[in-house]
């Protein structure tokens, strides 16, 4: 039997030493026992997993708005990839395989719905702003909270390499840094190959240097990414590309934006407009009626606010559930 105790112990025996080590975390906000079987990191992931917060990812825009057909990803299956690319690099690196999961399988528990169409509406109407990965932390620190404990009460590296996997900000730890890089191979690669099958693009509108640098196809082009990490990690205190890859996926990653993520082909005007009537008139009902919220929510809107609770609740229901409910309060009954 493997116990808590041996799985510490080999991680200094195996672990590079750059890697965070569970045994030396930096602890949870709010002491608990610790488990006999799992390390403070797994049990972090566990949580991440168990959580309503994630199963809701399944329903949630990724960047494409109503999509026709069963392949294009989701929140989750985003997540989920991001995860992958995280452990492959990590494992590479001889780092904590445990702490990259965690991160990378709640780094987006905060998104909204209708994906970064839903972030912007947020920013613009709720007082001091909207962002999914303060969301994200407010989700295991608050949130998701259950009779005996205040949100997940996640170590201290999860909750670090979750708010800071976007941003100007750099995680402290290098199994943070992998998500936070693992994150952009993983959105960028996928949003192609989404675009290519949806007819939106095709491989010859992607830029030719990017097809020279990093691949023809959606496997090498997430391989050569992913072995260039690992080779200009290795050994070094941060993790990093080479500079020739850091440049050619920024470009990449412009073309995406001018020719997908903004791309009238993806999301519809109207459809737009309607993520922003949809979005912003459930977050004044609820500011105008908190005692519609769930209980949860009201106890929000007694400690933080009813603006608070409104934009918590809001930013929680995935695309499905944020239509049906401005159906049934907004759309007169005999007009469905």
């Amino acid at each position: 039997m493997l116990l808590r105790e041996d799985l510490e112990k080999r991680e200094f025996e195996i672990l590079s030493e750059k890697a965070v080590k569970s045994a030396e975390s930096r602890g949870r906000r709010f002491p608990e026992e610790k488990c006999s079987i799992r390390t403070e990191f797994q049990r972090d992931r566990d949580r991440i997993i168990h959580s309503k917060a994630f199963r809701r990812l399944m329903h949630k825009t990724q960047v494409f708005l109503a999509p026709e057909g069963d392949h294009f990803r989701t929140r989750l299956t985003h997540t989920i990839e991001v995860s992958q690319i995280a452990r492959t690099i990590a494992r590479a690196l001889n780092l904590n395989e445990d702490l990259v999961e965690a991160i990378a399988l709640g780094h987006d528990l905060g998104h909204t719905p209708f994906g970064h169409n839903g972030e912007e509406v947020l920013d613009k109407i709720h007082e001091g702003g909207f962002k999914h990965n303060e969301q994200s932390l407010r989700v295991v620190d608050v949130l998701e909270s259950t009779q005996s404990r205040r949100g997940m009460n996640l170590t201290e590296e999860v909750r670090d390499g979750i708010v800071n996997h976007t941003g100007a900000n750099m995680p402290f730890t290098l199994e943070g840094q992998i998500v936070k890089i693992s994150d952009r191979i993983a959105y960028i690669n996928h949003d192609i190959d989404d675009a290519i099958r949806s007819g939106v693009i095709s491989i010859n509108d992607i830029p030719s240097s990017s097809l020279e640098l990093f691949g023809m196809t959606h496997r090498e082009r997430i391989n050569n990414m992913v072995e260039d990490v690992v080779k200009n990690s290795d050994g070094r205190d941060m993790i990093l590309q080479s500079p020739e890859y850091k440049e050619e996926l920024d470009n990449l990653r412009r073309f995406m934006f001018a020719n997908v993520y903004k791309s009238s082909r993806v999301k519809r005007e109207e459809d737009l407009a309607k993520v922003e009537v949809v979005l912003s008139s459930l977050y004044k009902h609820y500011i105008d009626n908190p005692d519609q919220l769930p209980e949860d929510m009201q106890l929000i809107a007694e400690t933080d606010g009813k603006a608070e609770a409104a934009k918590d609740y809001v930013a929680g229901m995935t695309d499905r559930f944020a239509l049906a409910t401005y159906t049934d309060l907004f759309v007169p009954k005999g007009w469905k």
